[in-house]
């Protein structure tokens, strides 16, 4: 599996890249703020052609190139109970306000959005098959309501074998390398956090590679030995 992956500008953004190989359909997942010119870059380099776009949740340092990634003709997929985020995610409500002026700041205020043309809402459980490759949506709410990860098969190319992986995990703002997503922002909660952690990312495979929505890559049996927010769970 080919996968890419780049930080967007702002936030430190994991965007991913996803394809069976080079010349291929090809999905993304989380298009981030500023990340359009490096995406063209990729897609000139490995040659290959967006099929849709994957949105782990609905924060904005997530989504906010995903209308122009679309461009009117792919789907922007995402759960339903983050559905109503693409209205408008630049929204204090939507974002909190320390976000939004730090966003404000560093941007101005003249950053605008256009919420996608076709947006597919996807639930718990159902697998998403699109550019060849099939992806279990895993529901994670605690970071937002809709907070999603993505499970598929096989692990990107390159990944060493002394990894012990098989599979792959992309979990947006749920899981991190050491740490979790932050449940203060408006629609987040301690308590689903604490549920998803105990009963929907504990249960995964140790031989999941961890794909985060920011910072390093990392292992699900790394992050169950290590992690403290995994500790004492089963």
């Amino acid at each position: 599996m080919l996968t890419i992956s780049f930080p967007a500008q702002a936030f430190g953004t994991n965007c991913y890249v996803l394809a069976d190989g080079p010349g291929e359909e090809c999905l993304v997942v989380d298009p981030g703020i500023g990340i359009e010119e490096t995406l063209r870059e990729v897609l000139t380099q490995h040659r290959l052609k967006p099929a849709a776009v994957l949105l782990t949740h609905g924060h904005v340092d997530h989504v906010y190139s995903v209308t122009p990634v679309c461009g009117g003709e792919l789907a922007a997929y995402i759960h339903s109970e983050d559905r109503y985020r693409l209205e408008n995610p630049l929204s204090g409500s939507s974002l909190g306000p320390q976000l939004t002026g730090m966003l404000e700041q560093q941007f101005g205020k003249q950053v605008t959005w256009r919420e996608p043309e076709r947006v597919v809402e996807i639930t718990d459980s159902e697998v998403v098959s699109v550019a060849g490759l099939d992806l279990e949506v895993v529901h994670a709410p605690g970071h937002t309501e809709g907070s999603v990860m993505f499970a598929l098969a096989g692990v990107p190319e390159g990944v060493p074998a002394e990894a012990e992986v098989d599979r792959t995990l992309i979990t947006g703002d749920v899981l991190f390398a050491g740490s979790i997503g932050r449940t203060d922002l408006p629609g987040g909660s301690s308590e689903a956090m604490e549920r998803s952690l105990q009963r929907v990312v504990h249960p995964r495979p140790d031989s999941s590679l961890v794909l985060p929505g920011h910072g390093p890559a990392t292992t699900l049996a790394r992050e169950k030995a290590t992690n403290p927010y995994l500790q004492g769970l089963s």
